[in-house]
């Protein structure tokens, strides 16, 4: 190819003067390196390609030739005996590391990978990657007038039509001689030297290395004596390792994460790579399509005028075709009116893209992501790189099994989806959302989590028994997982926290840790019913909390601060909710008794004091009478103005209608505001703006004209005096006379 040259400097052992080797280096994930570095294999036809690469992933390369494996893939390294020390070795199409592949495969060359072997990689405590040639390409932008490498990269390299390996080897060369290389570095490049030592002599005659640009100078030229390199490579730590290949996305690419990983565009360097021509056009074409898709009107004309746009600050900048720059820049003026929130959008989409690859069914994996790819399959749950919204009818048995999987992964730490508010509406136990996305990195959670067992289920309820047998677990996590364990319905499990629940529930004296405990029993019992799944054994569990809750309950609102009395009061109002839900007459009589012997004591913090006052109304045990007396005592003179604050606050808190139906109670509040001093009204203002602030926008809307009202009502002239005012008016006209 144009500027190629050749390396065919012979090595020191006279058996090697044979053998002809080129030296490509790339940039990692670059469309314009990789597209050169077809045409340049081609021209050169090796027998041998050695690609930077964990060596010992040599078993697993033979997969990427299969049909069905359709980048963005990676290689996944990860330690046997501690799956979570894992890396990435990530290749997109547009990769020249995975075109090299491909092309050794498609013209049966030998291909191997020569860089330091996984094992010894997750042994040090040094990420994978190569940020040397970042820093080094960094320094190359500066001095070219850009302050982004990327934007130098694109507008020098991206688009010619030859690559110039040569110059950049020679540019990294000069480069290399003002840094000082660092020993993992040094030991990487002396790894690959004995690699491409031993291919020599191993009788290869045509040896093309495909390496990062920074690497190149190292491994052109004479290769020098074996011995150096073999003391620096000599008692490096291994760990047992396997490796595998997992599907990847664009978005992962652009984070600086993996191996070679960093880049911010991959979905426009996928376009770059796979529509040489009419680049432009094609992309503009694409981005009319998203926003189409939103609704929004964009035309042909839009798209015509985007690449004149486009074009012409091209021109203007001296380059021959527009890059991303003066894409990004006319598809916002053009396409997006200016607005940075439909530019981001086609960001999300297309600059950077969501493409999610896939492996080879061959790929070897652990028993446990079997079992899962078979039931997502059964299940028609696909995997996506986009977020998307999934909506289950539990009353359809595909949308059960659908919801079991989910809290299954949950429990094992594989994140794949998230509860979600619903957009259904719907007032039963019977729908569910889930938020989808996965990320390339679950593989290795799936890894993590095969230790459980080999089916998803088995697992499940591995770690769940595994979790309940912890010392030290607190009652609340106990309830929590029982209610997980029952949403992903592992039945074998609950008898174990059932005996776990009721140790521990006899076990916890204290009062704020079993009434945390109660609401999510209560609503695991319900559950249980909506499920069909038998929880009768829970009930007796949930009365023994809620009597020991009612018989501390009294002792334990005493001498509380500020913040004891906040997390009380939320305990309250969540206990009182479950036990509504539950519908059990006998428990809620027992918990309003108890409410009622500490409603009108006078050692109870106010916000407390007025909670109880207002559930106790709610609840029909004090009529609208008895509760206003309560708040006129608790308003009265006695108290600190702060006190009387925290009491309204507890009253009012999370019903501001109570105000505008009750005007006896309402002139309470407002008489007691309207006297306060201005000392007094900012002492209380913070309480106050968080009691009125967590009101509805429309229970502040009533309250405000419901305020409106009664001051129109206080300033008026007395109803008497109007009515005959009014008479006196109707009967002057009625005579003719003025009055």
């Amino acid at each position: 190819m144009p500027g190629d040259r050749r390396v065919t400097d012979a090595l020191h052992s006279p058996a090697r003067a044979g053998a002809e080797i080129r030296v490509f280096g790339i940039r990692h994930h670059g469309p314009g390196s990789a597209r050169a570095l077809v045409q340049a294999l081609t021209e050169f036809e090796p027998d041998t390609v050695l690609i930077e690469g964990p060596s010992d992933a040599d078993p697993v390369l033979a997969l990427a030739a299969a049909d069905d494996m359709v980048p963005p893939v990676a290689l996944l390294a990860y330690a046997r005996d501690e799956p979570a020390r894992a890396a990435f070795w990530p290749f997109a199409a547009f990769s020249p590391e995975w075109q090299a592949l491909r092309w050794a495969y498609l013209h049966d060359a030998d291909v191997r990978f020569c860089d330091l072997p996984a094992a010894t990689s997750l042994a040090s405590d040094r990420e994978v990657g190569d940020r040397t040639t970042d820093d080094l390409l960094g320094m190359l932008a500066r001095a070219g007038g850009y302050d982004d490498f990327e934007q130098w990269w694109d507008a020098v390299f991206e688009h010619r039509p030859a690559h110039a390996f040569d110059e950049i080897t020679d540019m990294m060369r000069v480069l290399r001689e003002d840094i000082e290389i660092d020993d993992h570095t040094a030991r990487r490049e002396a790894h690959m030297r004995q690699v491409l030592r031993a291919t020599v002599k191993a009788g290869a005659r045509a040896i093309a290395v495909v390496c990062g640009a920074m690497h190149a100078p190292a491994l052109s030229g004479r290769l020098g004596p074996a011995a150096p390199d073999a003391r620096l490579l000599k008692g490096l730590p291994k760990v047992k390792t396997n490796l595998t290949w997992v599907p990847w996305s664009h978005s992962r690419l652009s984070l600086s994460s993996g191996y070679g990983a960093g880049i911010t565009s991959p979905g426009w360097y996928h376009h770059l790579f796979t529509r040489p021509s009419d680049t432009t056009a094609r992309w503009f074409t694409r981005v009319a399509r998203v926003l189409r898709d939103e609704d929004l009107p964009v035309s042909s004309a839009h798209v015509i005028e985007a690449v004149r746009l486009a074009d012409t600050l091209a021109a203007l900048r001296g380059r021959a075709v527009a890059g991303l720059d003066e894409v990004v820049e006319a598809t916002r003026s053009v396409l997006c009116d200016g607005s940075d929130v439909l530019l981001d959008l086609v960001t999300r989409r297309l600059v950077v893209g969501e493409a999610l690859g896939s492996v080879s069914d061959a790929t070897p994996t652990v028993p446990l992501d079997t079992d899962l790819q078979k039931q997502t399959k059964s299940l028609r749950l696909k995997r996506s790189a986009e977020t998307k919204s999934l909506d289950l009818d539990l009353r359809r048995e595909i949308d059960v099994a659908r919801s079991r999987l989910l809290h299954r992964l949950m429990l094992l730490g594989i994140d794949w989806g998230t509860p979600a508010e619903s957009v259904v509406r719907s007032t039963g136990t019977f729908r569910e959302t889930w938020t989808l996305k996965w990320d390339p990195e679950l593989s290795v959670a799936i890894v993590e989590a095969s230790r459980w067992g080999t089916t998803v289920e088995s697992a499940a309820g591995a770690t769940v028994t595994d979790r309940a047998a912890r010392p030290g677990i607190a009652l609340a996590d106990l309830t929590s997982l029982l209610e997980q364990a029952l949403l992903a319905d592992l039945r074998a499990a609950i008898p174990h926290l059932v005996t776990a629940i009721d140790a521990a529930a006899a076990l916890d004296h204290d009062v704020l840790h079993l009434m945390n405990a109660l609401p999510t029993l209560v609503r695991t019992v319900r559950y249980g019913d909506v499920r069909g799944t038998d929880l009768s054994s829970l009930e007796h569990v949930a009365d023994a909390l809620l009597a020991r809750t009612c018989a501390g309950l009294p002792a334990a609102v005493t001498g509380l601060d500020h913040d004891a009395a906040d997390a009380l009061r939320v305990a309250v109002d969540e206990v009182h909710l479950a036990l509504a839900v539950r519908e059990d007459t006998s428990a809620t009589e027992r918990w309003l008794e108890t409410l009622a012997s500490m409603g009108d004591r006078d050692d109870v913090d106010g916000l407390l004091g007025g909670r109880i006052t207002r559930l106790l109304r709610d609840a029909g045990r004090l009529d609208e009478h008895d509760a206003a007396l309560r708040v006129a005592r608790a308003l009265s003179v006695g108290s600190s103005t702060v006190a009387k604050a925290r009491w309204i606050d507890g009253f009012l808190g999370g019903g501001g209608l109570l105000l505008v139906h009750d005007s006896a109670l309402f002139d309470l509040v407002d008489g007691w505001i309207a006297d306060l001093t201005d000392e007094d009204f900012v002492d209380v203002l913070p309480v106050l703006r968080r009691t009125f602030g967590a009101f509805t926008f429309g229970e502040r809307r009533l309250l405000g004209q419901t305020v409106r009202g009664e001051r129109s009502r206080r300033t008026a002239a007395p109803p008497a005096v109007e009515r005959g005012r009014i008479a006196l008016q109707a009967t002057a006209t009625i005579l003719g006379v003025s009055v």
